[in-house]
């Protein structure tokens, strides 16, 4: 690590501290006491307030301040960035207001000439595909809000039939171009997985309604799937029904080998067995269920009508 990335993995490093000794820096960087006190110089005419203490409890304490002390990149940290920004760039919708193009093209025009050329040599010569947003789902930044400050949303939600929820939501997930959000519902007592592209009308609740913390809900969803999926599964994959299944896989299901066989197992609930089929008929010839007799009754059952379409 040259000096110029020391100092800011150094700036990093007691961002959060309230004071430090010279020996912290030296343990944390694997430096001498005398290179320690040099950094602890550059640190200063970098802008690092502080005042010393002597005694033996003593050390130097952080003065908290509103300005930020500039942390420089390197060019393949800005790449690395950029990079990153690119591959979210197909979100057509995000939690945030500003898109990722906004941000890049901004972020772009801070750099100097040179280096805003060889990241366009970057982004020309390195691609990273991803499924794009389907749908375009309006209220990201408010489920976001509602999971950052702990409170309650109700919500219009329209996949099977209309329905009227109060939720208090866990997270949100993206997923094959779609999002989507964990949350309990307060008023059925069930955890459950929304697609956010289905939410009609959501606000947030205001009144004083008890919520529960992230903790909580952490609880609540390991429940769920510990005790939801209660029909166990199991099914041999081809090494291309391995790497189909890396691609495209689910909590309730883990994959093993045992004897030279590629198993995946695991439980899915009645309520996802026609999911289970498509899944499955996704994976063509590399996969043979071996049991519930049910889902390979209707996996059969599924192959038979493509073979009648023909």
């Amino acid at each position: 690590m040259n000096k110029a990335e020391r100092l800011n993995q150094e700036l990093i490093f007691l961002g959060t501290k309230e004071s430090f000794q010279i020996k912290d820096l030296m343990t944390e960087f694997n430096i001498s006491k005398r290179t320690a006190l040099r950094d602890i110089s550059e640190l200063e005419n970098m802008g690092m307030a502080f005042y010393v203490e002597k005694g033996r409890y003593g050390g130097f304490h952080l003065l908290k301040q509103k300005l930020l002390i500039p942390i420089t990149f390197n060019l393949e940290e800005v790449n690395a960035i950029f990079f990153a920004i690119n591959a979210l760039s197909l979100l057509s919708a995000t939690p945030f207001e500003k898109s990722y193009k906004h941000i890049y093209d901004k972020l772009l025009a801070t750099l100097p000439q040179d280096q805003q050329t060889y990241v366009a040599k970057l982004q020309r010569d390195v691609n990273y595909y991803k499924v794009p947003s389907i749908s375009a789902p309006n209220f990201l930044n408010l489920i976001l809000q509602s999971i950052l400050e702990e409170k309650v949303i109700e919500i219009t939600y329209h996949q099977f039939a209309q329905k009227q929820q109060r939720l208090q939501v866990y997270n949100l997930l993206y997923r094959h171009g779609i999002w989507f959000c964990d949350a309990y519902d307060l008023t059925e007592k069930r955890w459950g997985t929304y697609r956010c592209d289905k939410i009609e009308q959501c606000a947030l609740i205001t009144t004083t309604q008890k919520t529960l913390n992230h903790e909580q809900l952490y609880q609540l969803k390991q429940n769920y799937e510990d005790n939801y999926h209660d029909i166990p599964f199991k099914c041999t994959l081809t090494p291309l029904g391995k790497e189909l299944f890396q691609k495209n896989n689910y909590p309730n299901m883990q994959l093993h080998e045992t004897n030279g066989e590629i198993i995946m197992s695991g439980g899915y609930n009645h309520d996802e067995f026609d999911y289970m089929i498509q899944y499955l008929i996704a994976m063509g010839k590399n996969v043979k269920i071996i049991y519930p007799e049910a889902l390979k009754q209707a996996y059969l059952k599924e192959l038979q009508q493509i073979i009648d379409n023909y």
